[in-house]
């Protein structure tokens, strides 16, 4: 079981926890600096297109064609218009004709039961892992009532079943949006009242096992949907303890106090011999490291261990317009740099902390920036933490960074894959989003396209000799 005490790491971070994330160049330490550009293995340049020799020549053709169509801005912003005109003009089965080979094939799994195991055996063949991804969520006005919570949650369950019985990966993991079962408004309401109301972690845990607990600030029904609302995440915690890791997504910052708050409840019931239920951590947002260390001494407080999904975020734009309509401080960092030292940050954090207590602290380093990859093998291999172990492991979107997961791969490490899955129709919404929310990533993958076309032309060129 987990201790109670204080991470000596811990106690040295959080004594500079007000300090500014990223200070002055002039202000930085030795230390800082050494950061910067730590000394890596040869093979973290990511330029060997070798990486793509398990792909199949149509699997080149094909990232090539989306990749290329992705580098325009303008079909990117609008894919969701241009989706529902095509749809208009082709018809259904016609849409769904040229979108299953093409953008559907590159970043959803499948559909039918027969095709996400085709999906899957391919990448745990390569190397990969799957981290599986029921693509639904909900914003603010698409509640659609108690049932189709309830049908969310036989989704989500069949999802644990799925990532745990196949045998895909030996860790296996699954992403959860909370909104998925928890309506938005409430998250929204929540996160409101949490600004003068304590709420414990006990009473949710509670609330959770079946008790009727009243929570403060809350009307009648919305109590009432809480408490449903904890109880069909208690299911799914359930069913996965022991057996699949359950990484919950962070949203808007308008309902994520929220969504930590019940994330931390679940961890707080099921993490407590090891880390079932992760938390996301955005380092785009200004107070991303507060928030990761509250969380931590949370778990030492109350004895559970926890998981740290490290992203950078996906909601810059729309975050940045709320701040202005609503007249609030941008809550987002002034530059790419202060967003990059963030992130930097926070993962020295946790590498620290895992290399202390390694069966207490898991990281996966969820993202596609080569020099954060870099940084964090550099650390392993200066804390003596195992490629394969348990504790870090990597992330990437299925269909993109393929130069980077694969590459670590074969080098390796532990590396998931996040992995959509369902029919176009369900599908397609959460990808325009994703593309929208990661439409500077789409639009960079410049790289990635030009390795392809190495290894498309080193396969025309042996094709081309040996018919000489």
């Amino acid at each position: 079981m987990c201790s109670l005490l204080r991470p000596p790491v811990l106690s040295r971070l959080i004594s500079v926890r007000l300090k500014t994330v990223a200070a002055p160049q002039s202000l930085r330490t030795k230390h800082d600096l050494d950061l910067c550009n730590p000394s890596s293995p040869g093979f973290l340049t990511f330029e060997d297109p070798q990486a793509f020799k398990v792909k199949s020549f149509w699997e080149l053709i094909r990232a090539l064609g989306v990749f290329r169509l992705c580098s325009f801005p303008v079909l990117v912003n609008n894919c969701g218009k241009l989706m529902t005109f095509t749809r208009t003009v082709l018809g259904t089965r016609g849409f769904s004709m040229v979108v299953r080979p093409s953008v559907y094939a590159q970043f959803v799994a499948g559909e039918t039961e027969d095709e996400i195991a085709d999906s899957m055996q391919k990448m745990s063949s390569l190397g990969l892992h799957p981290m599986l991804a029921v693509p639904i969520e909900e914003d603010l006005g698409e509640s659609t009532g108690e049932q189709r919570y309830e049908d969310n949650l036989a989704a989500m369950l069949d999802c644990v079943l799925m990532s745990h019985v196949n045998g895909w990966s030996k860790n296996p993991m699954m992403q959860l949006k909370i909104t998925a079962l928890v309506s938005p408004e409430l998250c929204v309401k929540l996160t409101s009242l949490l600004k003068t109301e304590q709420y414990d972690l006990n009473l949710l845990v509670r609330a959770m096992e079946g008790e009727e607990v009243v929570f403060p600030g809350l009307t009648e029904s919305e109590n009432t949907h809480l408490l449903f609302s904890l109880q069909r995440l208690n299911k799914i915690g359930e069913a996965s303890v022991d057996k699949v890791r359950v990484l919950v997504d962070a949203e808007y910052t308008y309902m994520n106090p929220a969504l930590s708050l019940i994330t931390m409840a679940m961890m707080k019931k099921f993490n407590q011999q090891s880390a079932w239920i992760w938390n996301t951590y955005q380092c785009y947002l200004k107070e991303s490291k507060n928030l990761l260390l509250d969380a931590v001494q949370t778990s030492i407080d109350q004895s559970f261990c926890i998981g740290v999904k490290l992203v950078r975020g996906a909601y810059m734009d729309k975050e940045r317009k709320l701040a202005q309509k609503e007249g609030r401080t941008d809550p987002i960092h002034e530059s790419w740099e202060h967003t990059n030292d963030s992130y930097n940050g926070c993962l020295e954090i946790m590498l620290n902390l895992i290399s202390e207590k390694p069966e207490r602290y898991m990281i996966i380093v969820a993202t596609h920036n080569e020099e954060s990859v870099r940084r964090a093998v550099t650390r392993m291999e200066e804390l003596g933490l195992h490629r394969d172990g348990n504790s870090v492991c990597f992330g990437q979107l299925l269909g993109m960074c393929d130069h980077v997961s694969l590459t670590l791969a074969q080098h390796g490490f532990s590396v998931y894959k996040s992995v959509p899955y369902g029919s176009v129709d369900d599908t397609l919404p959460y990808l325009v989003r994703r593309a929208q929310e990661n439409r500077t990533v789409l639009q960079g993958i410049r790289k990635e396209r030009d390795l392809l076309r190495q290894e498309l032309r080193r396969r025309l060129k042996e094709k081309i000799t040996g018919a000489r």
